[in-house]
């Protein structure tokens, strides 16, 4: 809210099914968790569900860079909800960015960073390259190609993995440019992002 509080409500009868969905399952945590340490669970949680639904306003509503830039610095202005209920509160700017976008606890910080240089590669692994025994032919002819068009992979191009399904793509199929690319906590492709999770 505004004023900095936010409240907890049921859920809604009919959410549209567009919407990303919460991570389900937190509750099922509880079980000999510290009160404080599940609700840390939950904030986390939360705010990564809110950033997903803020950032899918903003491609739903066609935000151009700017409108971007400016949501996300409109969201890092105020702390997340995690940093309430931990009572870490207001940082310096330069750690509270860093901080809201892992949206978790210090000790995941340094974990959440493997996703980013992995989102960030320009050149995907070779296929089975512990069995190198082959010649190099061989992976230029079997090498990575694009789960959206099935193109394979080319040198001056940039690509950008899945880290959920682990498949390579081309950025410009997926629309994801190395810029982008440098803000994405964890990459998920069309494919997964659309994927519903299984209860």
């Amino acid at each position: 809210m505004p004023n900095e509080t936010w409240e907890v409500n049921l859920p809604v009868e009919e959410v549209p099914p567009e919407l990303p969905e919460p991570a389900l399952g937190i509750n099922f945590a509880r079980d000999g968790m510290q009160e404080k340490d599940w609700l840390s669970l939950v904030a986390v949680h939360s705010d990564s569900w809110l950033l997903a639904v803020a950032f899918y306003f903003g491609a739903r509503f066609g935000f151009g860079k700017n409108e971007r830039k400016r949501l996300f610095q409109m969201i890092n202005e105020v702390p997340t909800i995690f940093e309430v209920v931990s009572g870490t509160g207001k940082q310096p700017k330069d750690q509270s960015v860093t901080h809201n976008n892992n949206s978790s606890s210090k000790s995941k910080s340094s974990s959440k960073m493997e996703p980013l240089t992995k989102a960030v590669k320009m050149s995907p692994p070779p296929k089975d390259d512990d069995e190198s025994g082959e010649d190099e032919e061989e992976d230029d002819e079997q090498g990575a190609t694009c789960g959206a068009c099935g193109e394979s992979y080319g040198t001056d191009e940039f690509w950008i993995c899945c880290d959920v399904c682990e498949r390579w793509f081309h950025g410009k199929c997926v629309k994801i440019t190395p810029a982008k690319a440098e803000h994405i906590k964890q990459y998920k492709c069309p494919g997964c992002s659309g994927k519903r999770a299984r209860v």
